[in-house]
This record gives C-alpha cells, structure tokens and sequence, in this order.
C-alpha cells in the first residue's frame, strides 16, 4: 500500500446496527473499491474511542443536490468486497438522513442505480420508498431456464422463496432462527446456480400478530450482518406471499441491531421505518492501491475490479427504473 498520505473528513452513521462511512463525493477518491476494503475492514478498518466496533458495511459516496426541490442525494455504496450496489434501504434512509441534516429538509429523494427513492425525516426516524417486491424469474433474477418463482423450494439447507426488493434475496420462514448457525449454511445458497446474480441469504421467524425476527447474509459484505433493510422488506413481501400475515397488514422486523417497520402493499411502493444515528467525525486516509492479502479482497465478485468504479457500468442513479431493468443491472453489478 502506497501513497496514503492524504486525509479525508468522512462520518460513520448507522440504520439500526447497519453502519457505513460517509464521504461526501466532492471529495476525490481515485481507487474507491481500495478505499472500500481497507477502512470497511472488521479488524483494522475504521475506529474511534466512542466505539469498540470497527470497521463498517459499506461506504456511500453522497452527492449532494441542494438545487432541486424536494433536496436529492446520489447515493453510491461500494461495499466491504469492493464491489458496488444497486440498493441498500438502510444505505439509503442513512444517505437521507445526512442530507436532511445539512440541508434542515423534512423530504429528501434519494437517487440510487435502482432508482430514486423518496424518504421522510421526523426527529431520529426515516421512512424510505423501497419500490415493488417482485417474484418473477427475470426480475429477481433466477436462472435462465426457470420460468415461474421460486416459492418454498430447497436450495442448499434451506426452504426459500425468492424475491427483489431492490436487489434479490432468497428468504427462509424458521422456527427457531437462533439455531442456524447462518454464517455456515448461508454461502452455498448464495453462490447457488439457481441465481446467477449471487442472492442475499435471510431468514424470518414469526413470533407474534405481525411481528418477524430476521437476519441477513449479505452479499458483498459476505458475512451475517446486525441489519439489512431489504432483508427485512423482503421478510414482509414473503410472509404476505405466503400467507402468514395478512394482505397490506404493516409488520415489525426486529433484526439484531433493532427494529424496523415495513409495509407491503399491493401494487405500491414497499416503506421501510427506522430510527438513524450519526455515530462520529474522522478522518481517513486516501488509499490509493489495494490490500494484497485482507479477507474482503478474495470475496471480489465477478466484473468488480479495482479501478475507480465512477466509470463501472451500473445505470443511472437519476433514472426511475421498472423491476425488470434493475434485474439486468444487477448482472453487472455485486448488489446488497
């Protein structure tokens, strides 16, 4: 490693346990993916004396747009791997939260490769559009040869059902969630042939009228984290898939890291609500090559390199895109 020497200001927030580095984008970073795996490092990443936690789940780079009313914020992650990601919920009620502090704003849009997402403030908590669940082969996506959804099927050692709520996931209804050792059973279902986009892993337990535990592997962070938004939407799009809530009945999501609510409606936008906290101020080194032997770097998917991914092919984040478009782009991009 070479040349790191230069300090950036950046901020740590989280979204219910979900954490990441933010750095406001008018800041160059030449080797972003570097910068990624080096501060977002469980072990030698990021710290502070406020907390005994290091490291972080990603890295969004913010673009703030004060011209435009309601205000916007380009939200680009790049994650742990150094690959990038078409959607994050959590990423993005954190990316409106930061814009809302600068800009004093109640209504933020948040502008993703997905799609723009609209997002409420009200003190601590954000609410955040997070788009149409979707079960169809292509849009999740699901292998080429595989022309209806994937409903309560074995892949590996679990039942999933598959679903995009902004990135896939394949979602498995448990009756005991503290007993699946996740982090162990979680990676061959998510480099199965079934999806060929990879597949976040998450489960759901119901206990009680409208209430989920949940947890999440992530793809891309490749590990078990403390919470996963479009985990816990896809919890709700699948328990009311399923039948084991009610159609349109709100629900609560407790991952590790706290709690979330979640709304599935027909033919709607899915919302996810949850409390955000901005955690420090530091400042981190421009990192300009990448570690040769840290554990994020073997994990790298396919079509991610280490060149500055402002010129990798993920679409717009200003375009509003239909389900099956962000299926495509996700082909070519390592998505949350």
């Amino acid at each position: 490693m070479s040349n790191n020497s230069a300090l950036i200001d950046v901020t740590k927030y989280h979204g219910t346990g979900n954490d990441f580095i933010i750095v406001d984008a008018t800041n160059r970073i030449p080797n972003r993916r570097a910068f990624a795996k080096v501060h977002c490092n469980r072990d030698t990443g990021v710290s502070h004396d406020t907390t005994d936690r290091r490291g972080a789940d990603g890295v969004l780079f913010l673009t703030l747009k004060q011209q435009r009313t309601p205000i916007r914020v380009e939200m680009k992650l790049i994650q742990p791997d150094g690959s990038t990601a078409a959607m994050c919920g959590n990423g993005a009620r954190v990316a409106a939260a930061w814009a809302a502090e600068r800009e004093e704003a109640t209504k933020v849009i948040v502008e993703t490769p997905a799609g723009a997402r609209r997002a409420t403030l009200s003190d601590t908590t954000v609410t955040i559009e997070m788009g149409t669940p979707a079960f169809t082969p292509s849009q999740v996506p699901l292998a080429t040869d595989r022309d209806t959804a994937l409903i309560n099927e074995q892949v590996g050692s679990l039942s999933v059902t598959a679903v995009n709520t902004g990135v896939p996931h394949a979602v498995a209804m448990v009756d005991d969630i503290d007993s699946i050792s996740l982090n162990d059973i979680a990676p061959p279902i998510r480099h199965a042939s079934m999806f060929p986009a990879g597949v976040n892993v998450t489960l759901g337990e119901l206990t009680g009228a409208a209430q989920f535990r949940q947890r999440t592997y992530e793809r891309g962070v490749e590990s078990e984290t403390r919470s996963c938004g479009t985990g816990a939407v896809a919890v709700g799009a699948v328990a009311r898939r399923l039948g084991i809530v009610e159609t349109d009945t709100p629900i609560t999501v407790r991952p590790p890291g706290g709690e979330l609510r979640v709304s599935v409606v027909s033919d709607q936008s899915a919302t996810l609500t949850g409390s955000v906290e901005r955690e420090f101020q530091t400042e981190l080194s421009v990192v300009t090559e990448s570690p040769t032997h840290s554990k994020t770097s073997s994990t790298t998917q396919p079509g991610s390199s280490d060149s500055d991914p402002d010129s990798d092919s993920s679409s717009g984040p200003g375009s509003e895109q239909n389900p099956k478009s962000v299926s495509n782009s996700l082909q070519d991009n390592v998505t949350r």
